[in-house]
């Protein structure tokens, strides 16, 4: 038996019991985080956290400019839907790195997407292509619940998808 204090609550545990818990749940866990995969896309159903976590909001980020020689705020400044998709997981990767967390601890995603103005569809293939360099693979399987929206226009005219996420800094017992 072991007794955990968190938030200033005791609370007791047998190892045997918690043990089972996370053995028998139908999801990848990491930590106390219990992730309900999707079997046929690389999405999270549903993620439990525990009492105790940290939660952390990041703001939406969209794409850093690839191309400066470009008109800036324009298409071309930023690149297609998976060059934006990439570049704006990369600047959420980094942020995220800056308070010591991963991609590994991100629970929650927003995807906003725009219509490319010369087909008028979403590219949400290109979307996808950026997703899975970052969820999903064999070094960093964590997948997050995630909802993609196509939404009418995003604040900077050259984007073409903005990412907001949420991430849980795990308890420690």
């Amino acid at each position: 038996m072991h007794i955990f204090k968190v938030a200033g609550v005791s609370a007791l545990f047998t190892t045997t019991v918690l043990a089972a818990s996370v053995s028998s749940a139908p999801a990848y866990a990491q930590s106390d985080i219990i992730r309900h995969n999707e079997p046929t896309f690389p999405i999270a159903s549903a993620i439990e956290v525990p009492a105790g976590s940290s939660t952390v909001y990041l703001s939406g980020m969209g794409a850093p400019v690839t191309n400066t020689k470009a008109p800036q705020k324009s298409l071309e400044a930023y690149g297609n839907m998976a060059a934006q998709t990439e570049g704006a997981l990369k600047r959420i990767e980094d942020t995220l790195a800056g308070m010591g967390l991963t991609m590994g601890d991100v629970v929650q995603m927003h995807v906003f997407m725009v219509a490319d103005a010369k087909t008028k569809k979403l590219d949400f293939e290109g979307m996808m292509k950026g997703y899975t360099k970052f969820f999903g693979t064999k070094s960093q399987p964590n997948l997050p619940v995630r909802s993609a929206f196509g939404v009418a226009q995003l604040a900077n005219p050259g984007w073409l998808v903005e990412i907001e996420v949420v991430a849980v800094r795990p308890s420690h017992h």
